[in-house]
Formats: structure tokens, C-alpha cells, sequence
């Protein structure tokens, strides 16, 4: 690194730099903040009679994920990770730190759905949700005589 370079870590407090770029991020992009639903992406498409859920969970662990169902037909999903502050931590002397810890969560109505039948596969920061349909009810349709 030459000159500037080694400053470039340590962005928007260099007067060379401009201030207001934050500003038009957040006017670009109001509701696609990174600390509502960005580490949270999902695809949802339907196969085979059957729903499938492929979402992004990226710097997470099987154990931080919780996926719920509830009454109202509404599937949660729930990733939570604490901080992990230590005394290593502590010492040391952050020039920019993005990484940040918390909950983030996602709801999604699936009606129509077996619910016995969901499965769930977390890999390599990848949840992936499979949900079957029910079956469709035949319509028993009787006549009824008029006297």
C-alpha cells in the first residue's frame, strides 16, 4: 500500500472522502437494511407439489437457527448470536469492524401445507426448507332430494 491506501480502512473520516454517501444509501434502499432482513435472503419456489425455502444465514451455526410453525399457519425463522467478548477482545484496537451480533428474524404464511411433513437441512450457511402439500380434498358433492 502507497500513499492513501493504508487509510482506506478507516473510510469517511478522511477529508478527501465524501460525507453524504451514507445519506444516499439510505435514500436508495430504505428497507433493505442490513440489520432488518440483509442476512436473511431467501428463495422460495414450488416442485413436485411441494414448497421448498432456500435462505442465506451467512456467519451463523445450526445451534443459532430456531424454525417454528404455528397455529395461524405463519413458519418463523429465528437466527440469534451473542457477542462473544473476551478478554482477548478487549485488547484489541479495532480500525473497522462490520460484523455485527444480534437477532434477526423472518415469517412467512404457508397455508395449505403438511405441516408433519416439513423437513429442515442447515449447511455451510444455507437453511434449506422443504414443505409438502396436503392433499387435496375431494369435494364428496351429494344431491339432496327436495319432498
Amino acid at each position: 500500500m502507497k500513499g492513501d491506501d493504508n487509510m482506506a480502512l478507516i473510510p469517511r473520516l478522511m477529508p478527501n472522502k465524501f460525507y453524504l454517501d451514507d445519506v444516499f444509501d439510505d435514500f436508495m434502499f430504505p428497507t433493505m437494511k442490513e440489520s432488518e432482513f440483509g442476512k436473511m435472503k431467501c428463495d422460495i419456489y414450488e416442485k413436485d407439489n411441494t414448497y421448498y425455502l432456500e435462505m442465506d444465514i451467512p456467519g451463523f451455526d445450526k445451534k443459532d437457527v430456531n424454525i417454528e410453525i404455528d397455529d395461524n399457519d405463519y413458519l418463523t425463522i429465528t437466527a440469534e448470536k451473542t457477542t462473544d467478548n473476551n478478554e482477548e477482545d478487549e485488547n484489541k484496537n479495532y480500525i473497522r469492524k462490520e460484523r455485527s451480533y444480534g437477532k434477526y428474524q423472518r415469517s412467512f404464511y404457508v397455508g395449505g401445507i403438511d405441516k408433519e411433513g416439513i423437513d429442515a437441512n442447515f449447511k455451510d450457511g444455507i437453511l434449506k426448507i422443504t414443505m409438502p402439500k396436503k392433499a387435496e380434498e375431494k369435494s364428496s358433492k351429494q344431491t339432496i332430494e327436495i319432498k
